[in-house]
């Protein structure tokens, strides 16, 4: 099993990241309190999304990508890389998965380990050789050892509250429970500040899914020992996206944040990216291959 090695640089950012969401949601949630709004209505709002969401997430974005799971007699050389890495990495075989689509790309989901599920594009498959593919699960593989999707469930919800307390707030004119609301002020101001925290948080969830990529970037190339087929099959995918149809990578859009390289059909500001750029990517790899040519 390989040693999982850390780096504190980036776990601090990391770490740093998070300290602000948290800043960000209790101060909207005392926010919330201070302004009248129901405690009960608030506990169970957030009881019953961050539980189905939790929950079923894994599900839903297999459905949601058309992703079939397939046996080990199906696939048995996906099933015999992804059980070998498994070993090196110290993780229970996730459930396996396959998508019917050119789009070349991969993707981890589920609440931990024991419920993970890593799927592969067929594009994917046709277009790496072995050494890349390998590359790329270790890198969903890691995703699945830091807990990543759990992670980013997590830090999401209170944002996703503040949306549909935006959007509720307009159909319904409020919550009840409010002890401002002889004028008006108190909805207006929980609109505006709701407002506020989802684009806040919308921004620091994104920095934060940058970093773990960056994290899950170098658990491919300690599993693997070889950050060079990462940084091979980084520059493949890449290339080979500008080929694929417009039609097919907006069918799958809406997954780019689980993907290893997001599948886009037009430009995209770097601050509002699930990924770092290509070439940041590159860079790190590289500096990895260096430390383990020493």
């Amino acid at each position: 099993m390989v040693e999982w090695k850390k780096d504190l640089g980036l776990e601090g950012r990391m770490l740093f990241t998070m300290f602000l969401l948290a800043a960000v949601y209790l101060g909207f949630l005392a926010f919330l309190a201070y302004m009248g709004t129901s405690a009960m209505f608030m506990l169970l709002f957030v009881a019953i999304f961050m539980g189905a969401q939790y929950y079923y997430s894994d599900k839903l974005v297999l459905w949601t990508t058309g992703a079939r799971v397939v046996s080990e007699a199906e696939e048995p050389k996906l099933h015999e890389t992804i059980t070998r890495l498994c070993v090196i990495a110290g993780l229970p075989k996730p459930t396996v998965a396959i998508v019917d689509t050119s789009v070349p790309n991969a993707f981890a989901t589920g609440r931990g380990p024991k419920s993970a599920v890593v799927a592969v594009t067929t594009g994917l498959m046709h277009r790496l050789d072995q050494g890349e593919l390998e590359a790329v699960l270790a890198h969903e593989l890691s995703h699945v050892k830091n807990r990543d999707m759990a992670i980013l469930t997590i830090a999401s919800f209170i944002s996703t509250l503040a949306f549909y307390i935006v959007r509720y707030s307009l159909y319904f004119g409020g919550f009840g429970g409010n002890r401002r609301d002889s004028n008006g002020g108190a909805l207006i101001a929980i609109w505006i500040v709701s407002i506020l925290v989802w684009v806040i948080s919308f921004l620091l969830i994104r920095a934060l899914s940058r970093y773990r990529e960056f994290a899950a970037d170098r658990g491919s190339a300690l599993i693997t020992g070889e950050p060079t087929n990462l940084i091979s099959a980084l520059r493949k995918i890449s290339g080979t996206m500008a080929k694929v149809p417009t039609e097919d990578l907006r069918k799958v859009e809406g997954m780019n944040a689980f993907f290893i390289i997001p599948a886009i059909s037009g430009s995209m500001m770097n601050l509002l990216s699930t990924h770092p750029s290509m070439e940041k990517r590159i860079a790190a790899l590289e500096d990895l291959q260096r430390e383990i040519e020493l």
